[in-house]
């Protein structure tokens, strides 16, 4: 072998030694993350500079709707999307056979139950009247909430897509008033209490930890994951990557920036 070859030679072992012990130069692809406009693409930034330390490099890819994201990572398009709840993908990995999964939780935009005229669920009178969504799927999402203050108790298996017609047990009597989601803000005048998302109460100036007389919990049904395709779960940046999310400075960025509209899952 001649000089010049035993020279290229060693250079580039050098190069793949450098590589193997630097991440950050081993990984030319980055890792393509869906995510919609807001905080869910917001909290992605801070992620992807978290990442970067640890040899992840990270691109995010924002969408407008809610439909693409998931379309794009079983094609391939995307390696890993944050956007939805777990209901969601769920319903979606059945209804189009997406073979995808819940790799970790990210954050909810909880809804919360308000009033003007009590400061807690068991100041509810006989007969009071709550405003739920009138919308399947956060229609028995405030119907579970009211279960679980102990206002209410469901038919068995009704889930989440609970409607005021499984309602087994209702020893107030309370009278649920089905209304459109944006409008139940306006409606608190007129109601003894409202279960309000957490999207419209922010918009409303209401925040679930101060305002609100009940919230759901952090890791509720609708606490929002991160997906990724079946066969990527076990890859060491799935690993990598929910590091960083669950980050103490991920938590407190959320805690500080979104005033307890949007709450940490993990």
């Amino acid at each position: 072998m001649k000089r010049r070859q035993l020279v290229q030679f060693f250079a580039g072992l050098s190069i793949i030694a450098s590589m193997v012990s630097n991440p950050v130069l081993a990984q030319d692809k980055p890792i393509k993350i869906g995510a919609t406009g807001g905080p869910h693409a917001e909290i992605l930034e801070l992620v992807k500079k978290i990442a970067a330390k640890d040899g992840l490099n990270i691109q995010i890819v924002e969408f407008s709707d809610y439909v693409q994201p998931n379309a794009a990572l079983a094609a391939g398009d995307l390696d890993a999307n944050s956007y939805q709840h777990l209901p969601y993908l769920e319903a979606q990995i059945k209804d189009r056979g997406y073979k995808l999964t819940n790799v970790g939780y990210t954050i909810t935009f909880p809804m919360g139950l308000y009033s003007k005229k009590i400061k807690s669920p068991k100041d509810l009178k006989v007969g009071a009247r709550i405003g739920i969504p009138n919308d399947p799927t956060n229609g028995g999402r405030a119907l579970l909430l009211l279960q679980a203050q102990g206002l209410l108790k469901l038919k068995a298996g009704a889930g989440l897509q609970a409607t005021p017609l499984d309602i087994a047990d209702n020893p107030k009597k309370l009278k649920i008033v089905e209304i459109d989601a944006a409008q139940l803000p306006r409606s608190l005048d007129d109601l003894d209490a409202a279960a309000i998302n957490g999207n419209f109460a922010e918009k409303a100036g209401l925040s679930p930890t101060k305002d609100g007389i009940a919230i759901e919990a952090a890791r509720g049904p609708y606490a929002n994951v991160i997906a990724v395709r079946t066969e990527d779960k076990n890859k060491p940046w799935v690993a990598k990557l929910l590091k960083a999310y669950h980050s103490p400075e991920v938590k407190q960025y959320v805690l500080e920036q979104y005033k307890s509209s949007v709450i940490p899952s993990w």
